[in-house]
């Protein structure tokens, strides 16, 4: 059996005295997407930095496979309007001197005519290529993506969640997504985990969205047995924002392939 790429082990921390993650475990395998669910406030990125070994956790431990290569995708970049900066002098920064490798991660992103292009002139959807290509520089085990969808419309986030699926099957590395968005997530992932400071459910896609918890969270009123791509209207408030809707009353363990149980602790609240 392959070890695992990265498991947390009941891990906590605090900032500025406030609990930002209590006793939270998961396990990121290769070959397998995870999308790490929460609404915004909830934790993700923290824990995502603390997958990376930017910050380290107060309680409970992280263990990284040896050798673990990791590529990142941030949430967003800011580039001066005023620097000069392409596109291929971009992935340069993160791989220089590699002319033929950076043009072969353009090329595996779907952009490779954008090279010489000036990364302030790149649209949302090409931005996110982009830094997948550079991610993808680094040969990763484990691709780590905070956001990869923000800012791009439906179809361009049905090319990039089908573009992560081939980057998997072709490198067999493992993909940790944070989102807190639910259109196309649901549909393009191997386990949820589903997070609010602590992990709400956990599990397939299937099982995550008939979990009680997971409907509170995010003020769904039944089962959302839709998992194929969808649209999803922002004219109305589904708790993503401003807090969330229902209280979160019940924690689940799993193995990440759809069998959970439910351990009922006290309510938990911002």
């Amino acid at each position: 059996m392959t070890a695992p790429l990265v498991t947390v082990e009941e891990v906590a921390l605090s900032l500025g005295g406030h609990p930002v993650l209590e006793d939270v475990s998961l396990t990121l395998e290769p070959g397998r997407i995870t999308t790490l669910i929460g609404p915004n406030g909830a934790g993700k990125s923290t824990l995502a930095r603390l997958i990376l070994g930017l910050m380290q956790p107060d309680r409970g431990r992280i263990r990284r496979r040896t050798g673990l290569r990791v590529g990142y995708m941030p949430q967003r970049l800011s580039v001066d309007e005023s620097l000069p900066l392409t596109v291929d002098r971009f992935l340069w920064l993160g791989a220089p001197g590699r002319t033929r490798t950076r043009r072969e991660a353009l090329a595996r992103t779907g952009v490779a005519h954008l090279r010489q292009r000036p990364v302030r002139q790149l649209s949302g959807g090409e931005l996110q290529r982009v830094l997948l290509a550079r991610a993808l520089l680094r040969q990763p085990d484990l691709l780590v993506l905070d956001e990869p969808a923000q800012g791009v419309d439906v179809a361009g986030q049905d090319a990039l969640y089908g573009l992560l699926n081939e980057v998997r099957d072709q490198r067999g590395c493992g993909i940790l997504l944070i989102s807190h968005d639910l259109h196309l997530v649901m549909a393009r992932t191997d386990q949820v985990v589903c997070l609010h400071h602590h992990v709400c459910c956990s599990g397939t896609p299937e099982a995550v969205s008939r979990d009680p918890s997971y409907q509170r969270l995010f003020g769904l009123p039944g089962p959302a047995t839709n998992l194929a791509v969808y649209t999803h209207d922002h004219d109305h408030d589904h708790g993503l924002s401003g807090g969330v809707s229902g209280d979160v009353s019940s924690d689940v363990s799993s193995d990440g392939h759809g069998d959970h149980e439910h351990h009922h602790h006290g309510d938990h609240h911002d």
